[in-house]
């Protein structure tokens, strides 16, 4: 929570200073690359727009008083809103500010990316107070060619297979639906970086919300489509009971696999929604020209909850144990993910004699819960290795989590039991970027 307080009130957008700043403070934590992208940049139907900074803003009545300003809370200027400085009529101020009537205590989060404006956001009950004829209007801010920042991480494994994970960075003072993401994510990445034998690679994206992740699949579309075997967009992962998982477009990739997996033996209540266009940056990995294994596992997810992209989605709905648990269950998802293999028996005629290999006691009798427990693990594994089981899979016949089974599958594979059917582990050091 230390970390969110020094984030939040971080004007951040698609591109500038905040974006930078953000990264930098991430970048404490965990090494993240910042790599520039001139305006102009072409990926695929878009292009990169003018980077847009701030340093203030206001709107004062006709007797100074201040009404509207930018430093007491970033939401109240409209998002890429263009330098202003000027008297405006009552009538012409009410075509720039900006309500939500449905919350009428809410500072409303409104943007305008790609058609040049301006406007301020205020909450709807306080438009009684704007009775002047005249106001004076102020924004100082850029917009101008510039660049747009994407953060990126990367934990190489043995294997050239990757799992992906990505938030966005491109939201102001708001905290489920900007920074529980980007929060959760780094310690993810965090505990990673010091987890040893680690047989998948690991990237970690913090891009600004699908102008970013279309930039990074432009540059890097292909690579990914031939290396990603699962991954997940981190976000709304702060708030709620209950977990949400939305299935990646194909619907039966093993991201979906392991992450419904792990939910069912968590014990955690959940629910499972499919793939649709709307949303976060899956829309664009899963978008035809990639379909990319890519999931997402949150909480409340974005509209589900009244406060959405407004001021009152703030500290108050988030808290340190929800995180926590979010971030073990990411854990869990990805250990399992490390753990899973998929097996084939090489004793085909009957059972194997157990006992010989110090594989099963020679002795009948009673035995603890736990030994019963290892021993249904061998004896499942070797029946239900065929070649297409794989310890999820094997696993769900148990009730169990799938990486419980990893180390009696390697102990079966150190006897001549079993046979790893997984593609070869790589060395070779490599990185997208480079």
């Amino acid at each position: 929570m230390d970390l969110f307080d020094r984030l939040f009130p971080i004007n951040r957008s698609i591109t500038g200073d905040g974006v930078r700043q953000s990264l930098r403070i991430l970048g404490e934590i965990v090494p993240i690359k910042q790599t520039e992208y001139a305006t102009g940049t072409e990926c695929f139907d878009w292009t990169v727009p003018k980077e847009w900074n701030v340093r203030g803003a206001y709107v004062k009545d006709s007797q100074g008083r201040t009404l509207i300003d930018f430093k007491e809370n970033n939401l109240h200027l409209m998002g890429y809103s263009v330098p202003f400085r000027g008297y405006v009529s009552r009538e012409e101020l009410m075509e720039h500010l900006l309500t939500r009537p449905d919350l009428p205590n809410a500072i409303p989060y409104m943007m305008s990316y790609y058609k040049e404006s301006w406007g301020f956001c205020v909450e709807h009950n306080r438009l009684p107070e704007f009775t002047d004829e005249w106001y004076e209007v102020f924004i100082d801010s850029d917009l101008q060619d510039g660049h747009m920042t994407l953060g990126e991480g990367f934990i190489q494994g043995s294997s050239k297979q990757e799992i992906l994970l990505s938030t966005y960075i491109c939201h102001p003072s708001m905290a489920i639906n900007e920074l529980s993401g980007p929060l959760v994510q780094t310690m993810i990445y965090h505990y990673l970086l010091h987890r040893k034998n680690l047989k998948y690679s690991y990237r970690f994206l913090y891009l600004p919300e699908t102008i970013g992740s279309l930039l990074y699949l432009s540059q890097y579309g292909e690579q990914l489509k031939q290396r990603v075997v699962a991954g997940y967009v981190v976000t709304c992962v702060g708030h709620g009971e209950s977990f949400t998982y939305k299935r990646s477009k194909r619907a039966d990739t093993l991201a979906d696999k392991a992450a419904i997996h792990v939910l069912k033996q968590s014990g955690k209540p959940y629910t499972v929604v499919d793939w649709n266009p709307f949303g976060s940056d899956e829309r664009q990995y899963c978008s035809e020209g990639f379909k990319l294994p890519m999931g997402s596992l949150m909480r409340t997810m974005y509209g589900q909850y009244p406060e959405y992209h407004t001021s009152l989605d703030n500290r108050s709905l988030i808290s340190e144990e929800v995180l926590l648990e979010t971030i073990q269950m990411y854990i869990d998802l990805i250990e399992t993910l490390e753990a899973n293999e998929t097996y084939e028996c090489t004793h085909i005629h009957g059972e194997p004699k157990l006992d010989k290999r110090g594989l099963y006691p020679y002795l009948g009798g009673t035995r603890t819960k736990e030994e019963q427990r290892q021993i249904s693990f061998i004896t499942n594994l070797i029946a239900f290795s065929d070649g297409h089981n794989d310890l999820i899979d094997i696993a769900e016949k148990l009730g169990e989590m799938g990486k419980e089974l990893n180390k009696p599958a390697q102990l079966l594979e150190q006897h001549g039991l079993l046979r790893s059917l997984n593609v070869e582990r790589y060395n070779t050091q490599y990185d997208l970027v480079n």
